[in-house]
């Protein structure tokens, strides 16, 4: 009983150092004379700032109009408007009525902390000049199909993405036609307006806005996107898009020349997604053109600084990991299950990769899934030196509705326009399958736009399957076991060691093993609970042993995996006990410190009901989808957070 006690303080204690930005009642400004501010472009200081560093909940995967596939599904929502609904305000969405206007409304419950729109770069120009009447190729056919909403329009538009060369649309783009670079290059300005007129430069710092694109290539049909984010304002006059640079290593090399080397106060990150639909292409170690080792570790380097993080969440499913692949050693994990879109009888890609994943077809590969990602990348480090899959976790929405952060189960209206606009659509054999996306959450000292890209490129960030419960993961080598009763939890924790995303320190001399100390807190609303109880933290452990094989682990750390917590399908109502706070110092058992490992940890609520569960509660028996009895397809979920991992390095001097 002490010890719940003990928790209860803790978890008032730590209230102000997990608040955010927007919250009322605010803890008092912290200013301390030795941590200065810089910001890279003019603003307010904000005057809720936290050297010990506040929560922001976010969603960087958002997608309006200007994207080709959210146009044919007849989205008409623009960037501005993606901004106004992240802040709180309502937008409209499908069906549309004969003006163009939207005929259903939606609003989140809680605005975001920040986003950042990220439409697809290809086709900037192409949809700007196809719908737009009195345009050089509104008439061309690629227009005509394009305008008319179907698989056509898709088949008319995307088919250069397949491509391994893929060139400008010869009917809307060149000679006596659009100078597509120039359409294009208006069509990003009015992106890059849209998010400084979002951004709040005051000192409320109620929310920031970033610049993004998404780059989208699909060669083969697998998979290979990544959204692209900019620190600020400072940006390249366009951006790189499939079309432009056709290989990852093309993308890295201009966005490091564009940006960083020929744009004053530039900097920018690039964010893998969906591996699950690469058929093991977005995350092969390939190294094409290298000839020595030397220009391996190169091409090794430029993939870990151009991409410290991956979506291991959104609404296409999960990317944690995936039970039965070949080359993936240890103990089959049963939370591996949740949210996926590939049949489990789906071919294995073994060593190889395949092709066809973006529609779901094709083989499987062990890397599609980011656990089994981090462990190659123990591989390559241990083979080169250099570590290039160096990933921080989060998750966000790819919504196409513009509907950022929109995740509740309860509240879901789909993210494909009239794809998925109702419980019929959403019932569609593929579409069962989707979720209504996660959240990217970070810990900075304020909610400015270099105070989160610092925490996203230090990767100090974790993602959540939706719900706002709150994580810290520290990794040292003494942290006293007391710690979880210790109001000074989280400066203990940065001083003693590293915050999620970080290395180890050095192994001091006569210590065993690290210790890693979890504090999970479950969603909760200007202190009031109102998210569900958590049932549990674990700790995945991943490492290579002296043979050179990469194994995985998982431990239960905190919490009940037996506390009893179902749900009520018929009314959705939940049973069971849980936690409102869970804290643990947890020491790895079976440490070798000649294994190179990563460590991070997983939090999991109690049980709730899917998505598509509330649907069918909310029809009459006689109109429910054949999906409302199907054993087949889940009926409940269990939500969870993913924290970034901490690495331990043999080698560290």
């Amino acid at each position: 009983m002490a010890r719940i006690w003990f928790l209860f303080i803790l978890s008032a204690v730590l209230a102000a150092s997990l608040w955010t930005c927007g919250s009322e009642d605010p803890p008092p400004a912290v200013e301390p004379k030795d941590t200065p501010r810089e910001y890279s472009e003019e603003r307010e200081p904000c005057s809720q700032f936290n050297p010990s560093r506040n929560v922001y909940f976010g969603d960087l995967h958002i997608h309006t109009a200007l994207s080709f596939d959210a146009w044919i599904w007849d989205v008409r929502t623009t960037p501005a408007d993606a901004y106004r609904f992240a802040r709180g305000e309502p937008i409209p969405l499908t069906h549309l009525e004969e003006n163009g206007q939207g005929t259903r409304t939606i609003q989140l419950e809680r605005p975001l902390d920040f986003a950042a729109v990220t439409d697809h770069a290809e086709f900037f120009a192409e949809v700007e000049a196809c719908v737009t009447p009195g345009s050089e190729a509104y008439d061309a056919l690629t227009c005509v199909f394009f305008r008319q909403g179907n698989a056509l329009s898709t088949i008319a538009m995307a088919n250069q993405l397949y491509l391994p060369n893929p060139k400008r649309l010869a009917d809307v783009c060149g000679p006596g036609r659009v100078d597509c670079p120039a359409l294009a290059g208006s069509v990003w300005a009015r992106v890059r307006g849209a998010a400084q007129d979002a951004y709040d430069r005051s000192s409320d710092c109620s929310f920031t806005a970033f610049v993004g694109y998404e780059y989208t290539g699909v060669p083969g049909i697998s998979n290979l996107h990544r959204n692209v984010i900019f620190r600020n304002a400072s940006v390249p006059d366009l951006p790189i898009s499939y079309v432009d640079q056709p290989t990852l290593q093309g993308l890295w090399k201009e966005l490091e020349r564009t940006c960083l080397e020929e744009t004053e106060d530039c900097d920018v990150l690039a964010i893998p997604h969906n591996s699950n639909e690469s058929n093991g292409n977005a995350f092969f170690p390939d190294y094409p053109g290298a000839e020595t080792i030397g220009e391996e570790q190169e091409l090794a380097s430029l993939r870990s600084r151009a991409e410290p993080l991956v979506e291991v969440f959104q609404h296409k499913g999960d990317m944690e990991c995936r039970n039965g692949l070949e080359g993936v050693l240890g103990e089959p994990d049963e939370l591996c299950d949740f949210e996926k879109i590939r049949s489990p009888e789906s071919p294995d890609c073994g060593e190889g990769t395949g092709s066809l994943g973006a529609t779901r077809l094709g083989c499987v590969s062990r890397l599609d899934f980011v656990r089994n990602v981090l462990l190659e990348g123990l591989k390559e480090e241990d083979r080169l030196g250099v570590n290039p899959y160096r990933l921080g976790m989060i998750a966000s929405t790819d919504t196409h509705n513009a509907a950022a952060g929109a995740v509740e189960e309860d509240r879901y209206q789909g993210h494909h326009g009239w794809r998925d606009d109702d419980p019929e659509e959403r019932s569609a054999s593929n579409l069962i399958l989707n979720n209504p996306g996660g959240l990217a959450a970070v810990w900075a000292e304020e909610n400015s736009r270099d105070a989160i890209f610092s925490a996203l490129k230090r990767r100090e960030v974790f993602g959540t399957s939706g719900p706002r419960m709150v994580v810290r993961f520290f990794g040292g080598w003494d942290y006293p076991p007391s710690l979880c009763e210790d109001p000074g939890f989280v400066e203990t924790g940065y001083q003693g060691g590293t915050a999620m995303g970080g290395d180890l320190p050095p192994r001091p001399e006569g210590a065993d093993a690290p210790r890693f100390a979890v504090l999970a807190m479950r969603e909760s609303d200007l202190g009031q609970s109102r998210g569900t109880p958590l049932q549990r933290v674990q700790i995945i452990k991943g490492w290579l042993n002296a043979d050179g094989e990469a194994i995985q682990k998982v431990f239960d750390v905190a919490g009940n995996p037996n506390n009893g917590a179902s749900v009520n399908l018929d009314t959705c109502a939940a049973t069971g006990e849980g936690f409102d706070t869970l804290c643990t110092v947890w020491t790895d058992p079976e440490f070798d410190p000649g294994d190179r490992a990563f460590y991070y940890a997983r939090v999991l609520e109690n049980p709730t009901c899917r998505w598509n569960t509330y649907d069918c509660i909310r029809l009459p028996a006689e109109e429910r989808p054949g999906h409302c009895t199907d054993p087949a397809i889940d009926k409940t979920i269990q939500e969870r957070a993913w924290t970034s991992p901490i690495w331990y390095r043999p080698e560290s001097p």
